[in-house]
């Protein structure tokens, strides 16, 4: 009987293993897309973050959430909505959780110190 459980126990760990590191692909794919997006002219941007809105508004899944929430945080204005990148990050953040969770916390880190050099700027100003 305690074969069978630690033969069971390993198919899980394994299987899990598995997920795990194709989530962690799929997120290094969408950075990819992100970068190549950021390089291209603001027309080609302009397109990307339009098919992202629509393959979210198609498909609400984690990764392409993040997709669009990572196009919104990292494109030049008036592309740049850190907003709304905020609102799509925050359920995804999870610094614990490889992939996914840990990219989103890490870019909602970034988009929130954005936001607040931001408003000490204003202040300086005002």
């Amino acid at each position: 009987m305690r074969g069978i459980v630690a033969i069971l126990c390993a198919l899980l760990a394994a299987g899990c293993s598995e997920i795990l590191q194709r989530g962690t692909a799929s997120v290094d794919e969408m950075l990819g897309q992100v970068v190549s997006v950021a390089r291209a002219p603001a027309a080609e941007q302009k397109s990307a973050l339009a098919r992202a809105q629509a393959l979210f508004d198609r498909d609400r899944s984690p990764i392409n959430q993040l997709r669009l929430a990572a196009l919104l945080a990292t494109l030049a204005p008036p592309l740049r909505d850190d907003a709304r990148a905020a609102d799509l990050l925050e359920p995804l953040s999870d610094a614990s959780s490889p992939g996914i969770g840990r990219f989103a916390a890490f870019l909602a880190a970034q988009v929130s110190e954005r936001q607040r050099i931001l408003r000490e700027m204003e202040r300086a100003v005002a």
